[in-house]
């Protein structure tokens, strides 16, 4: 006989062929094909997933982990401690306009006493563009709290001054 299908024995009788092909089996989990070959592998041996894998997967894990909390400490350490402001705060009181080229503005700084500090000043026209900048040096001082009025030259007329920035050089 030939392959499956059809075929006539010696009597010329119509029958069905009993040999199947590799690809006509069962091959499902449970199939008679399978028990009979005492198919025992198990899906972590058919995809490798061993016991040293599973703990070096387990050891690169914790050291993932290990790793995000050191650097979250450290950046914890270098934001939240590392605070080296020394008091630094500043407050514009106000600002005048005394001409088409000049505008002060007056503020209060805030610093530890004995520390040099350094602000940007800075004057914007009615569309929020700067047309006035000037740096300031605060000399170091006893007393905490500073009044302090800056001329700023500018290149058109001004509608309000503020300070942009102050720090610690």
């Amino acid at each position: 006989m030939g392959e499956r299908g059809r075929a006539e024995d010696e009597r010329g009788r119509k029958c069905t062929a009993t040999r199947e092909l590799p690809w006509d089996q069962d091959n499902h989990p449970g199939s008679p094909e399978l028990s009979e070959q005492h198919h025992t592998a198990t899906l972590d041996d058919r995809y490798g997933r061993t016991p040293a894998r599973a703990r070096r997967s387990k050891a690169v894990a914790i050291t993932a982990a290990i790793a995000v909390v050191v650097v979250f400490a450290a950046w914890v350490i270098w934001a939240g401690l590392d605070q080296s402001d020394r008091g630094l705060t500043d407050d514009v009181v106000g600002y005048e306009v005394l001409s088409q080229h000049s505008t002060v503005v007056h503020s209060q700084v805030s610093v530890d006493p004995g520390i040099r500090a350094k602000c940007a000043v800075q004057v914007l026209d009615k569309s929020y563009s700067i047309v006035g900048w000037k740096e300031i040096t605060l000399a170091p001082s006893e007393q905490r709290t500073r009044s302090v009025s800056t001329e700023v030259t500018t290149t058109t007329r001004g509608v309000t001054g503020l300070i942009h920035d102050c720090w610690i050089p």
